[in-house]
């Protein structure tokens, strides 16, 4: 096994991964990307399991890239949510957007003078000015709707309702990972292993796009007394921000 798989192994950071990987990470550096909804002006604990996966990433000499979702932000992720996301203005998007880039750079280095120095995008750039028919005829006719539903984000919301801004959802976030592997030579996208049906989604189009393979990697989430995920709309969050979560809070909870 790849050394990094190992270390991410032996911390028990490692949920799964797509075939192939191993062999992939052998073979040189790779570039990933960790994507991060502004649906709040902070990260939370569950965020911090991902992110330290990117940090282990450059360790091991890979290049991460954290995409903020500034457009994705605007529609809503359904993965592990029992009913719609409350809209949030743009504006606010925005704001809760550089509140999170600055968090991240804390734990990340984005000036390193070599060749895998972290690197920060907005999906906003690209998906804010993307033509709905040019998205649907160029992404949509790849993705069937047979495999959307087979996805647990989607599935397990079929009965309480799902609109179709939440369902459409996969198809942008693949979408992403199809732009970041065009412009930016993105082969491997990492998160909560919440997000295995939408990283797989990527996969999907990449590979009928592009003819490419690409790849896959999720982290164990981090769950309330409940078992519940811990998300940005939760109440009783354990925030990153300590004017939300004390220091002494944040150490409590752990």
């Amino acid at each position: 096994m790849n050394e990094l798989l190992k270390t991410l192994t032996a911390r028990s950071l490692l949920q799964d991964s797509t075939s192939g990987l191993d062999e992939r990470l052998e073979n040189g550096p790779v570039t990933a990307y960790l994507g991060l909804d502004p649906t709040a002006d902070s990260l939370h604990v569950g965020s911090l399991v991902p992110i330290i996966g990117a940090a282990w990433l450059q360790r091991f000499g890979h290049t991460p890239i954290i995409l903020i979702g500034g457009g994705t932000g605007m529609v809503g992720d359904p993965s592990g949510k029992r009913s719609e996301r409350p809209v949030l203005p743009v504006e606010e998007i925005d704001r809760n957007a550089e509140a999170i880039r600055r968090q991240v750079a804390r734990f990340l280095d984005f000036e390193s003078s070599g060749s895998n120095a972290a690197r920060l995008r907005n999906n906003a750039d690209w998906l804010r000015k993307l033509p709905l028919m040019d998205f649907l005829r160029d992404t949509g006719k790849h993705l069937t709707l047979g495999f959307m539903l087979q996805k647990e984000s989607v599935r397990s919301r079929l009965e309480s309702g799902i609109s179709y801004t939440e369902f459409s959802y996969m198809a942008i976030q693949a979408y992403d990972f199809w732009h970041l592997f065009r412009t930016e030579r993105c082969e491997l996208q990492i998160g909560g292993s919440d997000q295995w049906g939408n990283i797989t989604a990527g996969i999907e189009l990449i590979g009928k796009r592009e003819g490419r393979q690409a790849f896959g990697l999720v982290f164990p989430l981090i769950t309330t007394v409940s078992g519940a995920k811990f998300g940005k709309s939760e109440v009783g969050n354990v925030w990153l921000d300590p004017a939300k979560t004390s220091p002494y809070q944040f150490y409590q909870f752990w």
